[in-house]
């Protein structure tokens, strides 16, 4: 019988190192202290170059800390065996820029975690990608290779291929960069919804973790923010802690939406 870990936190860090993709004996974040719950929606700022990607790139599991334990519901990660792939797929990642596969059509794209994870068919996924297509507002590109669309909608091809398989925590790189505001909108209402409880997921909060350049567009709703400086992760607090921060680096990502993401 399956232990119930329904009350164990969906990510807990403690002292955790992170590499740099291109060099992963290079330490770019380190002395990571954190815990989120189950339904929490954090939001990650930091420069450029601060190292947002890695450390969600060391969140998703795709490579180790160097230093400390990290543990998705209680699973230390990262999850490579197959026995325990199930717990790995608790967890779901949106690429900046989407990753997509360019010789695959739209549908293609985002039918692969049915196909590859379930086993399924085509004709027994086109169903699910349908749904997929419409809530997402891609179905007039169903067809279309990534090549044929701008960079606005190849962002929510990533998003619903990573929603394919329901995922419990939702990682997103830099959703909103590059976004003109009509996309920018439509990102932040849409996650809003996931957090709450989306129908695509029998209205379940998803636990939400997104990185950014711009914090003020993330707070109208309460959330969880922290920063990244100094290859410190810097919890700041709620939307109020953040308002009333005077931290450099906060008052600079708190001013980067009068001069765009």
């Amino acid at each position: 019988m399956t232990a119930d870990r329904s009350h164990l936190p969906a990510i807990e860090m403690r002292g955790v190192a992170v590499g740099s993709m291109r060099d992963q004996s290079m330490a770019v974040v380190e002395g990571v202290e954190w815990t989120v719950a189950p339904g929490d929606f954090w939001v990650i700022g930091g420069l450029q170059g601060s190292g947002k990607s890695d450390f969600l790139m060391m969140t998703g599991g795709l490579m180790a800390p160097l230093e400390g334990c990290y543990r998705l519901y209680g699973e230390e990660m990262p999850i490579f065996e197959d026995e325990r792939l199930h717990e790995r797929l608790r967890l779901g990642f949106v690429f900046d820029g989407g990753q997509l596969f360019n010789h695959l059509t739209i549908s293609e794209n985002i039918s692969l975690p049915l196909r590859y994870h379930r086993n399924l068919a085509k004709t027994e996924s086109e169903p699910e990608v349908q749904r997929m297509l419409e809530l997402t507002e891609l179905g007039p590109w169903a067809d279309s290779t990534p090549g044929a669309l701008a960079r606005n909608w190849q962002k929510r091809v990533g998003l619903a291929r990573a929603l394919m398989l329901r995922p419990e925590v939702l990682l997103l790189d830099n959703p909103l960069t590059g976004l003109d505001l009509r996309h920018r909108g439509w990102w932040v209402n849409f996650l809003e919804q996931l957090s709450t409880g989306h129908e695509w997921m029998e209205n379940r909060p998803v636990t939400l973790v997104v990185t950014a350049n711009d914090l003020r567009v993330w707070q109208k709703k309460p959330r969880h923010f922290a920063v990244l400086k100094d290859k410190r992760f810097m919890i700041v607090g709620d939307a109020g802690q953040l308002e009333a921060t005077r931290d450099e680096l906060v008052r600079e990502l708190m001013a980067a939406a009068t001069t765009g993401i």
